[in-house]
């Protein structure tokens, strides 16, 4: 990926024709290119096995990500951050993406990294690598969609002997997913994920299984797949985004005024979206002294916040993952590696490409929901470890 003004245009404007074709014509290329070096003392070299395509990766590459992220990536940089792979001592692992200070080899570290806890570090340039805040988005590193990365030693996580790559490389999305559930708990919750998407999937998996949800867990999926799976999954009621709100009246005993307002409505809402639309509809189905969590990496979004400021709403983002209070302490990877498994949530990852048909890799996976597919992944693995069911190999 370059830094190229006009290619960021030009992708930009191919998305609103076709979701996925700033792959096409942006300014990322499949290029022949030397791996990274080993920064310093601690950092591994990475195979990656296979490398998960993410809403951040597709906004980027269609030309969407926000101005803010500028300063605090480098360029040229070889995406790809939801990564399982093989370190050279043989070990096979995930990697948890964020740059922080042990990484950088930054002494002593900021006070968020001095508490375990590197989503909040306040050093996302400086030390022995170029600024970046994650593995993907930084020009030393390199990154998953690629034979080579370089990772430190802080950054990775043993794969269990049982879990396959299609469970691992679901770990990091599902690290996310997990610290957006916790960041509302509320016992007794009725609570709403809007989107069914990969992060809309796992965030209602883990609603269902750490959250409190007793009062109902109701989740918005415009596609039939997505509310099927979201039903699987834990959901008590999936509907379209349409019936939202009737969905949400009914379960938390309200009433609605005429012009469509809920006088009640549910204690957490998960914006796995990130959109204006998205968090309209959040701020619309949210009770009065309700949570809303951004999960979803939003844009420049406009949006009437008036409900925010009259019914006392609390947005909270929730950013990647560490120590979940929550979770009586536990890191977001350990409690995403428990979940991965129990829910079965390797079952969502639909299709993988290789490399060389990247701009196909990326359309199906801007078009996900439509095409009945969920997680669409790179396939880095020699041909003899690729397994042969239709699911998993090139859609």
């Amino acid at each position: 990926m370059e830094r190229s003004v006009p290619r960021f245009a030009a992708a930009r404007a191919a998305s609103w024709w076709r979701p996925g074709a700033g792959g096409r014509v942006g300014a990322l290329s499949l290029a022949d290119i030397d791996p990274p070096d080993l920064p310093a003392p601690g950092w591994r070299r990475l195979t990656p096995r296979l490398a998960g395509i993410c809403g951040s990766d597709l906004a980027t590459v269609d030309g969407r990500s926000s101005r803010w992220f500028e300063p605090i990536v480098s360029f040229p940089f070889v995406p790809g951050h939801e990564v399982v792979g093989d370190l050279e001592d043989g070990r096979r692992v995930v990697v948890e993406p964020v740059l922080g200070c042990a990484a950088r080899g930054i002494s002593p570290p900021c006070p968020a990294c001095s508490a375990g806890d590197a989503r909040r570090c306040r050093c996302l340039d400086g030390g022995h690598i170029a600024p970046g805040l994650q593995t993907g988005f930084c020009a030393d590193t390199g990154g998953g969609w690629s034979p080579s990365l370089v990772v430190h030693e802080s950054q990775v996580h043993d794969v269990p002997a049982d879990m396959t790559d299609e469970e691992a490389v679901m770990v990091e999305p599902t690290a996310c997913a997990v610290h957006g559930a916790l960041a509302a708990s509320v016992p007794g919750a009725t609570a709403v994920v809007i989107g069914a998407g990969t992060l809309g999937l796992c965030a209602t998996a883990a609603l269902a299984r750490f959250g409190s949800v007793a009062g109902g867990l109701l989740v918005a999926a415009k596609y039939p797949h997505q509310r099927t799976l979201a039903r699987q999954l834990g959901a008590t009621v999936a509907v379209e985004p349409a019936q939202l709100a009737r969905a949400v009246r009914r379960a938390s005993g309200g009433w609605m005024r005429p012009g469509g307002q809920l006088a009640g409505g549910a204690d957490v809402v998960v914006d796995c979206v990130g959109s204006a639309g998205s968090l309209s509809s959040a701020l619309a189905v949210a009770r009065p002294g309700a949570t809303v969590v951004m999960l979803g990496m939003p844009g420049t979004v406009s949006v009437d916040l008036t409900p925010l400021w009259q019914r006392e709403i609390r947005l909270v983002g929730a950013y990647t993952y560490g120590p979940e209070a929550a979770g009586d302490g536990r890191h977001s990877f350990e409690l995403a590696f428990e979940l991965v498994k129990t829910a079965d949530l390797g079952r969502l990852v639909s299709a993988a490409y290789p490399l060389e048909r990247y701009a196909e890799a990326i359309e199906h996976a801007a078009d996900a929901g439509r095409r009945g597919a969920v997680k669409v992944a790179f396939d880095l693995r020699p041909p003899r470890r690729r397994p042969r069911t239709p699911e998993a190999r090139n859609a």
